[in-house]
């Protein structure tokens, strides 16, 4: 049995589909051929409970706009790519309201993730899981929201900048640095937010946004992170059911790509987000395997805060 069984990373096998099915497979996707857009199939929740006053004065946020941000990131076609609704990629928004700074204006926290599905099993990853603590905007009860990448908007800009950057972390995971059209069109979103004043879009800000995240991807220094992310899913996770130890091995080889990267960049922002989003994944990866001390001691030079997880390796 893997050694992953008994994980939330269960790899499991596929059962081969008869002919005819594949036959029928096959017809559905010509059939579906014209349709275009709608990459994304994003669920988003938002939590008021922190907000004081009435419970029905701020009720329009989880009633109104809730819908209405799911809608937008849904049906929106954000490439001229074809997708299938089987091959939408699968996020979620977790919007926690922190402050109402005025009837119409709020201050939130936004946590984004996204995953893709691992082939040949039955499992997802988790892609990206990226943390924003400081979003501002403006929604007026049953405003709607509209989809303009040559105007600023604090609340549909932001939207924007992280369907685009869930395409681009996607992408990357299916061709090398396949994701930098997507990455570069959030870079546009950016540049409209940025003389704004909003936080989260500051360049010259120390703390890490959204701004620092993005030049993180599109620095030339950052491709071995993006190579190494497109080696570790498609080489790595992809392949783990039929080459358990070959895989095993392109996951080790990521890791050392990364060290390379560690010793080179300090606090890279990108390189925080691939580790906070993958700790228990590598983990279990590496788990019971001829590697595990191997890869026990690159993780835990390169993370640190997350040693108490990657200490299971050699427990």
């Amino acid at each position: 049995m893997s050694p992953l069984a008994g994980t939330h990373y269960l790899f499991l096998t596929v059962v081969r589909i008869s002919k005819a099915l594949w036959v029928g497979a096959v017809l559905s996707v010509l059939i579906a051929l014209p349709a275009m857009g709608q990459e994304l199939d994003c669920q988003v929740q938002i939590d008021d409970s922190q907000l004081s006053g009435a419970e029905s004065e701020f009720s329009f946020l989880e009633n109104d706009l809730e819908r209405k941000m799911q809608e937008y990131l849904n049906t929106h076609s954000w490439t001229d790519d074809r997708f299938l609704r089987h091959e939408r990629i699968s996020c979620s928004m977790q919007v926690v309201v922190l402050e109402s700074v005025s009837i119409s204006e709020f201050r939130v926290r936004l946590v984004v993730t996204s995953q893709r599905p691992i082939y040949g099993t039955s499992q997802s990853t988790v892609v990206a899981r990226i943390n924003d603590p400081e979003w501002r905007f403006e929604f007026n009860r049953g405003s709607s929201l509209n989809h303009d990448l040559d105007r600023y908007n604090s609340l549909t800009s932001v939207l924007d900048f992280y369907a685009y950057l869930i395409l681009g972390y996607d992408y990357d995971t299916f061709s090398a640095l396949g994701g930098t059209s997507h990455f570069e069109t959030a870079r546009t979103v950016a540049d409209q937010a940025e003389g704004g004043g909003d936080p989260g879009w500051s360049s010259v800000s120390t703390q890490q946004n959204r701004v620092e995240l993005l030049s993180n991807l599109l620095d030339q220094r950052h491709e071995p992170l993006r190579r190494a992310c497109y080696r570790y899913h498609r080489k790595g996770l992809d392949r783990f059911v039929s080459e358990t130890e070959q895989a095993r091995q392109e996951g080790l080889g990521a890791l050392k790509t990364l060290r390379k990267l560690d010793r080179r960049l300090s606090r890279s922002f990108a390189l925080s987000v691939f580790f906070s989003t993958k700790s228990q994944e590598l983990t279990a990866f590496f788990s019971g395997s001829d590697v595990e001390s191997q890869a026990h001691n690159l993780l835990v030079q390169m993370d640190p805060s997350h040693s108490s997880e990657y200490d299971k390796l050699v427990e």
